[in-house]
C-alpha cells in the first residue's frame, strides 16, 4: 500500500529545471529555474499561469527550490485544488558575494535588471513554458528583496500583473554607505536603488490615475511581527488604505527567516490562484 501511494505522489508531483537565458540587455547569461505541474510534458496544447518568485539579498535562484521547498508545497497545493497547476520561475538577481556581485531587481549603473526582466525574461520564458502572456495570467511574489521587488514591478507595471505578493519586503532604505569613500560597490548601489525606488513613496506620491492602475491589482503584504522590516511593510498597508488602494494585510508571529517564509509560500500560491482570470 505504501510503494503505491509512493508510485502514486511521484506520478502527480511537478518538476523544477534549470535554464538559462542569455541577455542581450546585461550581457551575460542569467540563470533561473522553473517549476512546471505535473501533466506539462503530456499535454503539449496546455496554457498556464505564471508566478514570478523573486529570491532575497544574497541569496539566488536556487534559494526558492533549495531553501524553501517550493516544489513540495507547490505539489501539494495543486493536487489538493488550493492552487491551480501554473509554472513558477525563479531567475537570478544576486548572490551571496555581495559587494562584487550584482543583487537587485532595480536598474542600475551597469546592471539594468529591470529592463532585462520584462523585455527578455517575461517574453521568451513564456513563449517557451506555455505560460503567462496577460496581466490576468500573471504573478510575481518574493521576499525580503524580492518582496521589494515584486511591489515595485507590480507598482510601476501594473498593466503586468494580477496579484502581488510581499513577504518580509524590503521596501525603501537610508541610501546605503559606501564601503571606500568614492567607490560606488555592489551592496551600495543596490541599497540606493531600493531608495531610488521606495514603494511607499510611490503610493504616497501617486496620481489619481495611478492610484486607478494600483487598483487592478491584488496586494497582499505579509511580515513577522518581530522582523526588522516590520514597521516598513505596516507603513506600506496604511498608505495603500489612505489611497482606497486594497491590501490584505498578515502579521504573524516570526522573524526574518525561512521558517517564515515556508508559511507565506503556501498562503501566496492559492491568493495568486484566486487572483489570476481571463481576458
Amino acid at each position: 500500500m505504501a510503494a503505491a501511494l509512493a508510485v502514486c505522489a511521484a506520478a502527480q508531483a511537478g518538476r523544477v529545471l534549470t535554464d538559462s537565458i542569455r541577455s542581450q540587455v546585461l550581457g551575460e547569461w542569467v540563470k533561473y529555474n522553473v517549476y512546471v505541474p505535473d501533466g506539462f510534458d503530456r499535454n503539449t496544447q496546455a496554457h498556464y499561469p505564471v508566478v514570478y518568485l523573486l529570491h532575497g539579498f544574497t541569496d539566488d535562484y536556487k534559494a526558492w527550490r533549495d531553501k524553501g521547498q517550493m516544489q513540495t508545497v507547490a505539489d501539494e497545493l495543486i493536487e489538493t485544488g488550493e492552487a491551480l497547476p501554473m509554472v513558477i520561475v525563479m531567475p537570478n538577481a544576486g548572490g551571496p558575494n555581495t559587494y562584487e556581485t550584482w543583487n537587485g531587481y532595480f536598474n542600475m549603473p551597469g546592471w539594468h535588471y529591470e529592463d532585462f526582466f520584462f523585455q527578455e525574461l517575461v517574453p521568451q520564458v513564456e513563449q517557451k513554458y506555455r505560460a503567462g502572456g496577460s496581466k490576468g495570467q500573471r504573478a510575481v511574489m518574493g521576499l525580503s528583496m524580492g518582496g521589494g521587488g515584486s511591489t515595485v514591478y507590480g507598482q510601476r507595471h501594473a498593466d503586468s500583473f494580477s496579484s502581488v505578493y510581499a513577504m518580509s519586503a524590503w521596501l525603501d532604505s537610508d541610501g546605503g554607505r559606501r564601503r571606500h569613500e568614492g567607490v560606488d560597490d555592489k551592496v551600495f548601489l543596490v541599497t540606493q536603488a531600493v531608495h531610488q525606488h521606495s514603494a511607499l513613496d510611490y503610493v504616497r506620491n501617486a496620481s489619481a490615475e495611478t492610484v486607478k492602475q494600483l487598483q487592478s491589482v491584488k496586494w497582499f503584504i505579509d511580515c513577522g511581527d518581530d522582523d526588522f522590516l516590520f514597521d516598513l511593510n505596516v507603513q506600506l498597508h496604511q498608505a495603500m488604505r489612505q489611497k482606497r488602494i486594497k491590501s490584505e494585510l498578515r502579521i504573524r508571529n516570526g522573524q526574518h527567516n525561512w521558517e517564515y517564509w515556508h508559511q507565506a509560500i503556501r498562503i501566496a500560491l492559492p491568493f495568486a490562484s484566486r487572483s489570476f482570470y481571463r481576458e
